[in-house]
């Protein structure tokens, strides 16, 4: 277990046991029971946005859909996850929807549900980053020897670190997802300039189960600070830990996985846990604030969204992990045809060349060159500031009544929650399920609203349907217009326009 952790001031983790105790899983770092008396249950990680366009300009659209796919996102919150408690939410219109069977898509062919569930075994590379005066930035030591690590030394130490004392970073290499923690410390050494600074990281074809060796990364990164070239627990931990992986002549894996929020939560969301009070969602919530709904079109609009934060980056790699939780759908047939989320964590310039080819990612980054190279997104995250520079989407950023009202309802569905743990005790429910189960109601409400009017004899949307699925007829024209072409839903929209908008 992991507790009063001095990586970030806010956040700090437990590691708990797998879902199904019947299952044998690696074993974690030393760990203790769940308490019941814990605080309410976090989670942490990430994705979505694109760069599609759609005028404006006309009052109605029609785009086909084709109705026959399979499901591409679906939450397991309790179900599926032994041990969880479940929560039920009530008033508001909260209606839990049906979970799928167990038979979803699963991101590595050849892999079962089961096997990536556990997560065995599955840590294709182990590295060690060091900051040189002359060299800059480089990997100092890794395993395997012949493993293609080029940028990883510096998605695994960021820009701007020489700042601060200790970080955590999440970053994608190519097909896999690596974690690295790093650590910064003063040296009497004149060859150094006076301080040590060095990440110890790993990498992985998943990333949710990567938090398992947080502490074990933290204590290495520390050792190597004080003992440099002492490798021996990290070639121990490679051989325990290695993957077994399909040849493929390079060593990597050729093809990216489809990663669904399916797999996000059904992998991460039970198994992580922020300890602190303010966890992962709570501060997401009290950060952007209304701004959320802004952020929520964005993401079910599958935009590539990016956000800017100057160090430390670990906090900041839970937020494109919140951005992700906006966009779940657990309906059949709703947006196979549309770019999967792209959780691509930590991004620095080396990214540059893999982004221009997205089509839909959220990320983070700490280089402000970013904001001036348009062309790799759509939106873009400065503290609580959201802009596009696309003229299409700038209706977007305007709050309208409906939003706000959600967003209330939003705000008095956590208070219920929060008096209800602090005054009765209640620990089934936290503010996790709430979120998630919040946004995945609202895009359920909207797509089986658009499902049946596009199945019937007048396939109209009228300002009606508009408010029955939680919009403003007016304020989200847009929207609508843009969410009709993404998803291929073939309905006409017919909203007269305001003589005075």
């Amino acid at each position: 277990m992991v507790k009063q952790s001095d990586r970030a001031p806010l956040l700090d983790w437990e590691e708990i046991p797998p879902p199904d105790p019947n299952q044998a899983a690696p074993p974690p770092p030393p760990s203790q029971p769940r308490d019941e008396d814990a605080p309410p249950e976090k989670s942490s990680q990430p994705a979505a946005g694109t760069g599609w366009s759609s005028s404006s300009s006309s009052n109605t659209t029609a785009i086909t859909c084709s109705p026959t796919k399979s499901v591409t996102a679906v939450v397991a919150s309790g179900d599926g996850s032994p041990g969880r408690p479940r929560t039920v939410l009530c008033g508001h219109g909260w209606d839990r929807p049906q979970l799928l069977g167990t038979d979803r898509n699963v991101p590595f062919p050849g892999l079962s549900v089961r096997d990536q569930w556990e997560e065995k075994d599955q840590i294709v590379a182990v590295f060690v980053v060091t900051f040189d005066t002359r060299s800059g930035n480089m990997i100092e030591w890794c395993l395997p020897h012949d493993i293609n690590l080029d940028g990883v030394e510096f998605k695994s130490m960021a820009s701007g670190s020489h700042r601060i004392t200790n970080d955590f970073i999440y970053f994608r290499k190519g097909c896999y997802f690596g974690l690295a923690c790093f650590a910064n410390m003063p040296v009497e050494s004149e060859l150094e300039r006076g301080a040590r600074m060095k990440s110890v990281g790993i990498l992985s074809p998943s990333y949710t189960l990567l938090y398992r060796y947080m502490h074990f990364l933290e204590n290495q990164v520390r050792h190597q600070l004080q003992c440099p070239g002492q490798y021996s627990p990290l070639e121990a931990f490679y051989e325990d830990k290695k993957a077994v992986l399909p040849p493929t002549g390079n060593g990597l894996v050729t093809t990216c996985p489809t990663w669904s929020v399916t797999t996000i939560n059904r992998c991460m969301h039970p198994e992580m846990k922020i300890t602190h009070p303010a966890g992962c969602m709570s501060q997401f919530i009290q950060f952007f604030g209304e701004q959320i709904m802004v952020l929520w079109k964005f993401a079910l609009l599958r935009k590539r969204l990016l956000i800017f934060s100057p160090p430390p980056v670990g906090v900041v790699c839970y937020r494109v992990y919140c951005c992700c939780c906006l966009a779940n759908v657990s309906l059949p047939g709703i947006g196979v045809s549309v770019p999967e989320l792209r959780p691509f964590f930590y991004i620095n310039i080396a990214d540059i060349t893999a982004l221009e080819t997205e089509m839909s990612y959220v990320a983070c980054t700490t280089e402000k060159i970013f904001e001036e190279k348009k062309e790799l997104y759509d939106v873009y995250i400065d503290n609580q500031n959201v802009k596009t520079h696309r003229a299409h989407l700038q209706p977007l950023l305007r709050l309208n009544a409906a939003d706000k009202e959600k967003y209330r309802k939003l705000s008095e569905q956590r208070q219920m929650l929060l008096y209800s743990q602090e005054v009765d005790g209640d620990c089934t429910s936290n503010e996790e399920d709430l979120f998630i189960l919040f946004f995945m109601e609202l895009n359920n409400r909207i797509f089986q609203t658009l499902s049946e009017v596009a199945g019937s004899v007048d396939p109209t949307l009228t300002a009606e349907h508009v408010r029955a699925m939680g919009l403003d007829p007016q304020g989200d024209r847009a929207f609508l217009i843009d969410l009709l072409e993404v998803y291929g839903i073939d309905v006409t929209l017919v909203i007269d326009n305001l003589c005075c908008p």
